[in-house]
C-alpha cells in the first residue's frame, strides 16, 4: 500500500490518508470577521476531496489579531455559533476531519485583501488598526511602527488564545493548529530580528520562545483532555549572515512543544523579514522537515510546493516527513487526493454520488464512505 494512503494518528485523531490541506487565507470574512457563503462553498470543496484532514484558514483570536479586515476570528461567541453551524452542514458530506488554525498577526496585521495591492492600512485609515509586536520594529519600512505589548498585555493575547481554542471545540473543530509562523505574532517573539525586548520575553532563546510555549499550554488547559493541537513552525528566517530564527531554534523549539503535549510540527518557513532571500524549488521546505523530524518522537508534515503523487510519496518513503500538506496544489486541483490515488494504483474513500465518475476499467479506485 501506497505510504501516502496509510492512516496517520495526530494524538487521539485517526486520519484515513496522510494528506493535510493546509490553512489558506480567503480574505472573504465579513468585517466582523464572521464567515460567508464563500466558507461554505469553500469548506464543503475541501470535504469531497478525499484528503485526510483539512485545516480551515488562519483565524484570529483578536480583532485587531486579523492580517486583514476580511479574515475570520474566533474571538467572539457569535463568531463560533455561525461557524457551528456551518460545520454541522459540511459534515454531513463526508467524515473528514476539520482543523483550524488560530492566529494573531502582530505587526503584519491591518492590511488589504492581498489582490488589492494596497499592503497596510495606517491607523487612522478605513480598515486600520494599531497593529502590536514584541518590539516596535515594522515589517516593512514603510508601515505603520507596531506597538510594544506590554506585560499584561501579552497577559492578554495568551488568554485570548485560550478562550480562542475553547471556542473552536465549542464548534465542532476536530483539532486545533497553533499558528507560530510567518512572521506572524508568535514568531514576531521568537525571531531576534524582531524581538528587541530586555525583559522575560526577550534576549535568550528560551526567552523569546516563552510566549509561544504559553499560548500552547493556556490552550492545553482550555480544551477537553486529549483533544489534538499541533503547531506549524517556520523553520527559518532566510536571512543567512544575520541572528536570526534558523534550524536550530526550530528543533529546540520542536522538542520543548513535544514535551508540552503537541501531536505534530508543521513545517514551513519565512515571512519574518522583507529581505528574506528563499530558494524557491519542488519541496524547498522539505529538507527542515527531515531535520526536526529526526529529533522528535511526534508527526512532521512537510508542506511547500509538493504538487506531484509521486514527489509525495517519496518524502514518506525515504522518512523525510510522515505526512504531507498541500496548499496551492489543492486550490488549483480539488481533486488531487483522487488523482494521486489513481497514480499510486490505491483506492479512495469518496462520496457515492461520485461513484460513477470511477474511470472504466479501474474497478478499485473509489469507494464510498
Amino acid at each position: 500500500m501506497a505510504l501516502l494512503f496509510q492512516p496517520i494518528q495526530f494524538g487521539s485523531l485517526k486520519l484515513s490518508n496522510k494528506i493535510v490541506i493546509a490553512p489558506m487565507c480567503q480574505y472573504s470574512a465579513t468585517e466582523q470577521g464572521e464567515v460567508t457563503y464563500w466558507h461554505e462553498q469553500q469548506w464543503a470543496n475541501y470535504a469531497l476531496s478525499g484528503a485526510g484532514l483539512c485545516i480551515v484558514e488562519a483565524t484570529a483570536v483578536q480583532d485587531e489579531g486579523r492580517i486583514s479586515y476580511a479574515d475570520l476570528g474566533l474571538w467572539n461567541d457569535t463568531q463560533r455559533d455561525q461557524i457551528k453551524a456551518l460545520l454541522t452542514k459540511i459534515k454531513t458530506l463526508s467524515p473528514m476531519p476539520f482543523a483550524v488554525q488560530l492566529a494573531h498577526a502582530g505587526r503584519k496585521s491591518s492590511t488589504d485583501k492581498p489582490w488589492n495591492g494596497k499592503g497596510q492600512f495606517k491607523p487612522e485609515e478605513t480598515h486600520g488598526w494599531q497593529t502590536v509586536s514584541a518590539s516596535d520594529l515594522p515589517f516593512n519600512p514603510t508601515d505603520h511602527p507596531p506597538h510594544a505589548l506590554s506585560k499584561d498585555e501579552i497577559r492578554q493575547v495568551i488568554q485570548d488564545f485560550a478562550n480562542a481554542a475553547k471556542r473552536a471545540v465549542d464548534a465542532g473543530f476536530d483539532l486545533i493548529e497553533v499558528h507560530a509562523a510567518h512572521g506572524y505574532l508568535l514568531h514576531q517573539f521568537m525571531s531576534p530580528l524582531s524581538n528587541q525586548r530586555q525583559d522575560e520575553y526577550g534576549g535568550s532563546f528560551e526567552n523569546r520562545i516563552r510566549l509561544t510555549l504559553e499560548v500552547f499550554q493556556a490552550m492545553k488547559n482550555a480544551v477537553p483532555e486529549g483533544y489534538p493541537i499541533g503547531v506549524r513552525i517556520s523553520a527559518t528566517d532566510w536571512m543567512e549572515g544575520q541572528d536570526s530564527w534558523d534550524i536550530e531554534s526550530s528543533i529546540g523549539l520542536s522538542k520543548a512543544l513535544e514535551q508540552l503535549g503537541a501531536v505534530y510540527i508543521h513545517v514551513s518557513s519565512g515571512g519574518l523579514h522583507a529581505q528574506q532571500k528563499i530558494e524557491l524549488q519542488p519541496g524547498y521546505q522539505v529538507p527542515f522537515a527531515e531535520a526536526i523530524k529526526k529529533t522528535v518522537n511526534i508527526p512532521v508534515i512537510a508542506v511547500g510546493l509538493i504538487t506531484e503523487a509521486m514527489q509525495a510519496e517519496g518524502i514518506l518513503h525515504y522518512q523525510q516527513a510522515d505526512a504531507i500538506a498541500l496548499a496551492r496544489a489543492m486550490l488549483y486541483d480539488p481533486r488531487w487526493p483522487w488523482h494521486a490515488a489513481a497514480e499510486l494504483g490505491e483506492n479512495i474513500q469518496i462520496a457515492p454520488q461520485y461513484l460513477r465518475c470511477q474511470p472504466h476499467g479501474l474497478k478499485a479506485l473509489f469507494r464510498a464512505f
